[in-house]
């Protein structure tokens, strides 16, 4: 990797902590009428965090993952989150590096485009893991900008018609989906499932969209299972069982992103 790569690599890295921040605060204050761009507190003593209190992951290390007043303990939602994020972004870059001998406008609009996507993916992931529900808004604003990337060829920076194929995977997915809601009456699915894969679909294309389902599926049952044969582990509290309702949108998000930065296609395999 050239020294100028370097820099911009870990430009995308420190810029998606940032980020990641701040999704923090998105994810915790969504939907509780609180502004997402009032200042930081901590949710234990309500104290205002100073700057130096808000400097992603070095805060959290500093301060040995306590608040500096009151000592209670801060989530590690926070740093991972924020890392995460980071991680993303670089990835990001790394997929799409090639750009910087072609085009630096094309490595930036394409850079843009899925650093929103995929923020809103991981606002997603961590609501449906804290509350077990996806939010309306936040999926069909992830649907709305994978649908429209069907129609812009980055390439030429052009409007493209898309063939029918990668316009109809999204609404295949989609009433895959529902088709366990409806049919369990929302017990073994939630609906929030069946539209987070209507944008998968679009995003990611039938055969790869397939795989990333496919993959969701894998993981969550691994999951699942370490999580209720280790009598020690928990989720929320709880001790899983067999009815326990554990979220899917995470395992949904997590099949996505890893078809999308490890390009894997089951199919290959199988055809």
């Amino acid at each position: 990797m050239e020294f100028i790569e370097i820099i911009i690599a870990s430009f995308y890295l420190f810029f998606g902590i940032i980020i990641g921040s701040f999704l923090n605060v998105v994810s915790l204050r969504y939907d509780t009428g609180d502004s997402i761009l009032g200042r930081s507190m901590c949710l234990s003593c309500s104290k205002e965090l100073k700057w130096f209190e808000l400097i992603p992951i070095l805060s959290f290390i500093s301060q040995f993952g306590k608040c500096r007043d009151c000592k209670e303990k801060i989530s590690w939602q926070y740093p991972l989150v924020e890392l995460f994020t980071g991680i993303i972004f670089l990835g990001i870059f790394l997929k799409f590096s090639d750009l910087l001998l072609v085009s630096i406008q094309q490595l930036i609009v394409i850079s843009v485009y899925f650093m929103v996507v995929f923020s809103i993916l991981i606002v997603i992931f961590v609501y449906d893991l804290k509350y077990k529900i996806i939010p309306n808004d936040l999926v069909y604003t992830f649907s709305t900008l994978a649908l429209a990337g069907i129609f812009f060829d980055p390439a030429t920076f052009q409007i493209s018609i898309p063939t029918l194929l990668p316009f109809l995977s999204g609404p295949i997915f989609f009433l895959f989906f529902f088709s366990f809601w409806f049919f369990s009456r929302g017990t073994w699915m939630g609906l929030g499932d069946g539209k987070l894969a209507l944008g998968i679909g679009w995003l990611l294309g039938l055969s790869f969209g397939i795989t990333a389902i496919i993959l969701s599926f894998w993981i969550g049952a691994f999951i699942s299972i370490i999580l209720m044969s280790i009598p020690l582990l928990n989720f929320k509290g709880k001790r899983l069982t067999m009815k326990s309702e554990i979220p899917f949108g995470p395992f949904l998000i997590l099949g996505l992103l890893l078809v999308f930065f490890f390009n894997i296609n089951i199919l290959n395999f199988i055809l």
